[in-house]
């Protein structure tokens, strides 16, 4: 295992899996340079367990969306050479009630009426394997506050679509953007995969950067 003092801008000698299928996510790592082998997304039940609490939810499943994706690439893909791989789950909270992923508009439309004027938690679990060796994890909270949204505003960011496929109802990084008054902690966690800590555990295990130099 190499360690982050060690690494150095050389070629990854493990195979690199991103175990999602989020544009976003692959979105984030390239910024910061990493480009995974492969992205291999895991279809998991992500609803949460009586009374767990929304960041105990999240870094539940990175674990297991990490677990899932070990497994199947073990099974359908066996070799000698440890792949490293990565899994992100990232929660929307208010309180202790999880919000979903609307699957149509009318939950969106009662999501955004629950975050408007309020405050509310983004939880972004993450967990890292070698081979089949549970290595790290890691969850990190962003405190987000919106401004009070008009019936026209959220009609509109409803038309917009946006919604779709996003924990909470909203994008941070899209049109929503103009609703958020207030943060408090990492931006990139919000739009789901925390920078700063992925890269720390990702040079801690021996990957660096491949499309940036002088790091």
């Amino acid at each position: 295992m190499t360690s982050q003092k060690d690494a150095s801008p050389i070629a990854i000698s493990k195979r690199f899996i991103l175990a999602s299928a989020s544009p976003r996510r692959r979105d984030l790592l390239a910024q910061i340079g990493y480009v995974p082998d492969l992205c291999c997304p895991a279809d998991l039940d992500e609803a949460p367990r009586p009374r767990e609490a929304p960041k105990a939810l999240a870094e539940r499943l990175a674990y297991e969306k990490a677990q899932h994706v070990v497994r199947v690439r073990q099974d359908q893909h066996p070799t000698d050479d440890p792949e490293l791989i990565l899994a992100a789950d990232t929660v929307v909270a208010v309180g202790r009630r999880v919000l979903p992923k609307p699957a149509d508009r009318a939950e969106a439309a009662r999501c955004l009426d629950l975050l408007s004027g309020r405050s509310h938690r983004v939880y972004t679990g993450v967990s890292l394997w070698v081979g089949t060796a549970f290595m790290a994890r890691r969850c990190v909270e962003t405190r987000v506050k919106m401004k009070s949204l008009s019936r026209d505003e959220i009609t509109a960011y409803l038309e917009s679509g946006e919604w779709q496929g996003k924990a909470g109802g909203y994008a941070i990084q899209g049109a929503a953007a103009r609703f958020v008054s207030g943060l408090i902690g990492s931006y990139s966690n919000v739009v789901g995969l925390p920078l700063y800590e992925v890269d720390h555990l990702l040079r801690a295990h021996g990957v660096v950067p491949t499309t940036l130099t002088n790091t």
